[in-house]
């Protein structure tokens, strides 16, 4: 929760400066923000890469929580994919890239903000931030009334870091290992759709 403030904060204070003009806008041109998702890219990887045991972690998970995962990416795009027919002016494209940062806001907003400009950028930080915070928060309803997978569902990419606390306490211990995989799986996802939807 704390991390999302501060990335929220941090997104408010460049607003204001770009509306008073504080730092100009030619400060902060096209190589910039390429610059910044390349150092993005490489401190995921070396996070990634730098758990040896991880993969082997994976390995106890009962075969059919593979799906979990699967599951959680196909339900978000249709979801994103029928809600885009409320939203004018957005696509059904612009709206699953944004669903496909799966709550993974600081990759994929940068990534969609490269790709189709600041304002969708701007949503796709803004929705992503709302989907951890929603897990963060609504867990024990999403456990009542859905289960105990809902709570990794919702969280997508988030589950292997700021959302696994709150899972393990609401869900149980025996799915810490179910919800890094998760997490993991739509880590690696996260580029790979965003870039294919923001594509067209």
């Amino acid at each position: 929760m704390k991390s999302s403030i501060v990335i929220v904060s941090f997104f408010l204070l460049g607003l204001l400066f770009g509306h008073f003009e504080i730092i100009p806008i030619s400060a902060v041109d096209n190589d910039l923000s390429l610059f910044a998702l390349c150092c993005l890219m490489f401190c995921v990887g070396l996070s990634l890469g730098n758990d040896s045991n991880m993969l082997k972690r994976f390995t106890m998970i009962n075969p059919r929580f593979y799906w979990l995962p699967v599951a959680t990416i196909v339900g978000t795009l249709l979801g994103c994919a029928m809600i885009s027919f409320l939203l004018p002016g957005r696509s059904i494209m612009e709206s699953m890239a944004v669903g496909s940062g799966f709550g993974y806001y600081s990759l994929s907003s940068i990534f969609i903000t490269e790709y189709k400009g600041a304002e969708l950028g701007a949503i796709a930080l803004i929705s992503n931030i709302f989907r951890e915070i929603m897990a963060l928060l609504l867990a024990p309803l999403f456990v009542k009334y859905f289960g105990k997978l809902a709570p990794i569902a919702v969280g997508g990419a988030t589950t292997m870091d700021t959302t696994l606390p709150i899972i393990l306490k609401i869900s149980g211990k025996e799915f810490a290992v179910i919800s890094l995989f998760h997490g993991f799986i739509l880590d690696l996802s996260v580029p790979v759709l965003v870039t294919i939807f923001c594509a067209f």
